[in-house]
């Protein structure tokens, strides 16, 4: 009597409709997830030095900071300046952050602009998790030069990708491992975005110290992005269409 065939031997063409049905599903799920995960990127850090899209700068700024200047000031000239009603407004805002950012200024003048344009995403009550300027204190923690990212929130951050990319990565490999390719291709595809989360990760304590590995962090998400997208684009391929050598 032979011995049954294990499942990982089984390749992704000789898999039953119903399992080629689910796993294209996930695959599906998480490509569009990592598509929606650049949009955000894209959507938060671009326009952060002042020019149109998203730079290798942009990045840096958010790790690193523009310690020339303030949050509150980089967001307002950047991501966030579609959001004020007017460029007098603006105006205004960096008038008062460059005189020293008074509490007596912000009641007086700062306040009335918050309060139109800003509160009703930057407070306590919409619980979004970002910074309340319902009041001074609140807009005094971004109203100090911008530093970046605080350690603590990279350590957050990190932990939370760490587990949840492994696991996702780990989810998509489990697939792409049966798919019919040379063993040094399929193997250094599957061990790549690994390396990439690992060191992209850690070039964001990096570049919190230093803007200039901000081309590493680029580099290591794109390789990411890239191992991830071919892991994704040959299953789903030899799933419906490869019919073997």
């Amino acid at each position: 009597m032979s011995e049954p065939i294990p499942p990982q031997a089984i390749s992704l063409r000789r898999l039953p409709l119903g399992d080629k049905l689910f796993f294209s599903a996930f695959l599906c799920l998480v490509g569009v997830g990592y598509l929606m995960a650049l949009t955000l990127i894209y959507t938060v850090d671009a326009g952060r030095d002042g020019k149109p899209g998203i730079s290798v700068q942009d990045i840096a700024d958010d790790y690193y900071g523009n310690r020339s200047g303030t949050r509150l000031e980089a967001a307002i000239r950047g991501p966030m300046a579609p959001h004020l009603d007017s460029v007098a407004s603006r105006n205004a805002i960096v008038a008062w952050l460059k005189s020293g950012a008074s509490e007596s200024g912000y009641q007086s003048s700062i306040r009335p602009i918050l309060q139109r344009d800003c509160v009703s995403c930057h407070s306590k009550a919409a619980g979004l998790g970002l910074p309340d300027f319902t009041d001074y204190a609140g807009i005094h923690t971004v109203a100090t030069v911008d530093t970046g990212q605080s350690i603590e929130s990279l350590v957050r951050l990190s932990h939370i990708h760490l587990f949840g990319i492994g696991l996702l990565l780990f989810a998509v490999g489990m697939i792409f491992r049966r798919s019919e390719l040379r063993p040094w291709f399929k193997h250094s595809v599957l061990l790549t975005p690994f390396a990439a989360v690992f060191v992209d990760i850690l070039t964001w304590f990096l570049t919190k110290q230093d803007p200039i590995y901000a081309y590493t962090l680029v580099g290591a998400g794109a390789v990411l992005g890239l191992a991830l997208a071919m892991q994704i684009l040959i299953a789903f391929y030899q799933l419906w269409w490869w019919r073997g050598t």
